[in-house]
C-alpha cells in the first residue's frame, strides 16, 4: 500500500481493470507480516463494483481461519460476485515475518500443511449443502450445515501455489488450478507435469486443472531504470535482499518488448493464466501493461 490506506483507489483501479479488458484481479492475505486489506471483504466491494471480472486470493491462508467461518464469508462473497470468485491458497513461506504473523494468531507454524489440506475438505463438504460432521485432527463439527451456499454449486475454485514437489502434489490432488511463481518456463512445466501426474493417479482426470503463473513484472523505458524501480518494491516488499527473492520467484524488468519475451516463454510452456505483479508504481505500471502487453499476450 505503500502508505495509502484509503479504499476508494483499490476500487476505482478495479474498474479501470475490468475496462481496460483483463480477465481477473487477485488480492494478497497477510496480517501483519505486511499492510493489507482483509482480503475477502475488500473482494466483496470489488464484486459490487465489477461485472465480469473474476476476483481471487493470491494467496489466502486457510490455516489462520477456522474453516467454519472461512466456508461462511466465501459463500458470502461468491453470492455477491454471482460466482465469480476463485479461491487461491497457500501455506506461507518460512520468513520471520510470517512466522511472528502465525505465532500471534496463535497457530503453530508446523501444523500449516495439515490446517490448510483439513480446512479444504470442510469447506467443500460444507459447500455441498449437506449435514457435515467430521472429527479431524484441528477441527470437529456435529451436524454443521451451511446455508446460504455459495453460488456455484460445490463452491468456487480452489487455486493452489508452491512449487516444491510437495506442492505440486498436492495440488494435483486438491486444487483445480496450479498458481506458482516459477523462475523459468522449464521450472514452470517440470512442476505442472507433477501436478498433472498427480491429478490423473489420484482423482483419474487432467481436464480441470488450469495451468497459471503468478509473475511479478516492471515495465519501463530501459531495463536499467525497470530493475532500479523493482529493487525498490521488492526489498521494502520483503525486507530482504532482491537477489535472493529474485531466486524464488518470477521477476521480470526491463522495456515493454523483453517483458512480453519474458512471459510468452510461459505461455509456451502450458501457461493460460497469468497473474501479474506490479513491481512499483501501481498506476503507471497498469496503463504501460494495458497498451504494450496485454494486446498483444492476448494476439
Amino acid at each position: 500500500m505503500s502508505g495509502r490506506f484509503e479504499v476508494a483507489p483499490l476500487l476505482a483501479m478495479a474498474e479501470r481493470v475490468e475496462a481496460a479488458g483483463y480477465d481477473s484481479i487477485w488480492v494478497g492475505d497477510s496480517l501483519l507480516a505486511r499492510p493489507r486489506f482483509e482480503p475477502l471483504t475488500l473482494l466483496a466491494a470489488v464484486a459490487a463494483r465489477t461485472r465480469t471480472l473474476l476476483l481471487g486470493t493470491a494467496v489466502l491462508l486457510p490455516a489462520l481461519r477456522h474453516p467454519l467461518i472461512l466456508a461462511q464469508v466465501v459463500a458470502t462473497v461468491d453470492r455477491i460476485a454471482e460466482g465469480r470468485l476463485v479461491l487461491g491458497v497457500g501455506i506461507a513461506p518460512g520468513s520471520p515475518a510470517v512466522r511472528k504473523e502465525f505465532e500471534a494468531a496463535g497457530v503453530p507454524f508446523a501444523q500449516r500443511v495439515g490446517r490448510l489440506e483439513e480446512s479444504i475438505t470442510i469447506c467443500r463438504r460444507l459447500w455441498a449443502d449437506s449435514e457435515v460432521t467430521f472429527s479431524g485432527r484441528y477441527w470437529s463439527l456435529d451436524g454443521a450445515r451451511l446455508l446460504p451456499t455459495p453460488h456455484r454449486a460445490g463452491g468456487p475454485p480452489i487455486w493452489m501455489g508452491g512449487e516444491v514437489e510437495a506442492a505440486t502434489r498436492r495440488a494435483g490432488r486438491l486444487a483445480d488450478a496450479w498458481l506458482p511463481n516459477s523462475v523459468t518456463p522449464e521450472a514452470w512445466a517440470q512442476g505442472w507435469a507433477r501436478v498433472r501426474e498427480t491429478a490423473a493417479a489420484e482423482r483419474g482426470k487432467t481436464d480441470h486443472l488450469t495451468p497459471a503463473l503468478y509473475a511479478t513484472i516492471n515495465i519501463g523505458h530501459d531495463a536499467k531504470t525497470a530493475e532500479a524501480e523493482l529493487r525498490r518494491f521488492v526489498e521494502a516488499y520483503y525486507a530482504a535482499p532482491y537477489e535472493a527473492i529474485a531466486r524464488i520467484q518470477a521477476f521480470h524488468a526491463g522495456d515493454p518488448a523483453s517483458c512480453l519475451d519474458r512471459l510468452q516463454g510461459f505461455v509456451t510452456a502450458g501457461v493460460r493464466h497469468i497473474v501479474l505483479r506490479f513491481g512499483g508504481d501501481q498506476d503507471a505500471q497498469l496503463e504501460r501493461t494495458t497498451r504494450e502487453i496485454l494486446p498483444r499476450l492476448r494476439a
